[in-house]
């Protein structure tokens, strides 16, 4: 299967001045263009695809700044679709796109890099995973589905101002499930857990100390999964960034070897094409 990392994410520049979220309570906004006289996405048996998705509504009201900024977001937008990439519509369907807007409450924001897809179920179609954060509990590693709901969650870390840095998703032991990795707490903590969705859930398999992939004020995550032929494997930092850690599940068990010295300049460019073993 796949392996769905990350490798090293860059954030991207705000084009706009930030500006505060209009509502507390968590709406959903719809605004669709159809083709012709048409149902909204979703009605009867038709189903509904998330193609891209985005932040949106940028908002200093979280001024953690380990991105580098003080600038978040307070709502997230999905750009969604009849139609999965790479298929033929039938000769009578009607091409429909649409977006939704899923807006938090002001004690909530996006405190991440961008959404990322991820099929977490494994029936091709993606959900939108993003770090979340509550003003008083800290982050949490969030799922929604394709109408826009929040379907899993880890807990938030229980304190504010408290982060942590996704790696990416995959079926990292083979049981025909998909895993899900982050680092909690980075900069302080600096843990490797991971987590599995089964059943519409996330549940905790495994964590271990002692890994990073993420300094303050870095605009990026420096981590991902690779599959160099043997599996599916999560590529990090030491504590001390001074060497290329990884990762692999075994049993709900994270086994961990050194792979070489980590250089500043090229980071894990080279572990994550596998040209470093």
């Amino acid at each position: 299967m796949r392996a769905r990392g990350l490798q090293i994410a860059r954030r991207l520049r705000l084009r706009q001045s930030p500006r505060p979220a209009r509502r507390a309570a968590l709406t959903f906004v719809l605004a669709a263009t159809f083709a012709g006289a048409a149902l909204p996405l979703g009605a009867g048996t038709e189903a509904t695809i998330v193609t891209s998705a985005e932040f949106a509504e940028p908002t200093l009201r979280y001024a953690h700044a380990v991105l580098g900024d003080d600038v978040e977001y307070g709502a997230l937008i999905l750009h969604r679709s009849n139609l999965k990439a790479g298929t033929a519509l039938r000769s009578n369907a009607v091409l429909r796109r649409e977006k939704i807007t899923i807006r938090l409450p002001l004690t909530r924001v996006f405190e991440d890099l961008a959404p990322r897809l991820v099929d977490l179920d494994d029936d091709g179609a993606p959900e939108v995973m993003v770090v979340e954060s509550d003003a008083q509990k800290g982050a949490q590693l969030s799922i929604y589905d394709a109408s826009g709901t929040k379907i899993a969650a880890t807990p938030h870390i229980g304190t504010r101002f408290r982060w942590l840095a996704p790696i990416g998703a995959a079926d990292l032991d083979g049981d025909g499930h998909i895993e899900v990795a982050y680092v909690d707490r980075p900069h302080l903590a600096k843990t490797l857990r991971i987590w599995r969705f089964r059943e519409g859930a996330l549940e905790q398999v495994a964590s271990t100390p002692g890994l990073t992939n993420h300094r303050i004020g870095e605009d990026f995550i420096t981590s991902g999964i690779r599959n160099c032929g043997q599996g599916p494997e999560i590529v990090t930092a030491n504590v001390n960034w001074s060497r290329i850690m990884v990762s692999t599940l075994e049993d709900d068990q994270i086994r961990t070897r050194d792979i070489g010295a980590f250089d500043p300049k090229t980071r894990l460019t080279a572990a994550l094409a596998c040209e470093v073993n």
